[in-house]
């Protein structure tokens, strides 16, 4: 990956929270439980996800940084969702997500370009480095504010 690409991926994840605030601006109460289809999630779920994700990407991050060779442990995403309680309340979850994607773009900013060649190994995929991560984590918000304007869309009127 080279500088550029670097830059304009990590810009992404900067603005990720943003595109997911907009995405829930002024949003009813119906809108935020709507489901845009069976088995989907609803923006409130989204939201609960974006904080769990967000913190695991995290603590990910900082394993690549700060161990040699460190193992990345996966994460079954829907187990979450059903014994998380993802019905409660969705603010806390936005804010922690805001926060720790805060944070770790403030970490990003200041690797150094040996930092950029870390790498680990994810117990489902294998070989994972900190490219790795930035590839996947600049866009996963930004999926998901369309997803949460998608099911927003679905509410029932």
């Amino acid at each position: 990956m080279d500088g550029e690409e670097r830059q304009k991926l990590m810009a992404l994840y900067r603005d990720g929270y943003a595109a997911v605030a907009e995405a829930l601006l002024e949003i009813t109460p119906e809108e935020l439980d709507a489901r845009p289809g069976p088995g989907r999630w609803s923006a409130r779920e989204i939201v609960h996800h974006l904080a769990d994700s967000e913190m695991t990407a995290a603590v990910r991050l900082r394993l690549l940084l700060a161990e040699d060779g460190p193992a990345i442990k996966g994460y079954d995403q829907d187990a979450f969702a059903r014994k998380l309680h993802y019905d409660r309340p969705h603010e806390s979850s936005l804010e922690l997500f805001r926060s720790v994607r805060q944070s770790t773009g403030e970490l990003l900013e200041r690797m150094a370009p040996e930092d950029w060649l870390r790498e680990g190994t994810h117990t489902e995929v294998g070989r994972y480095g900190v490219e790795t991560w930035l590839k996947i984590y600049a866009e996963h918000a930004h999926k998901h504010a369309r997803q949460i304007r998608a099911a927003r869309g679905a509410r029932k009127d």
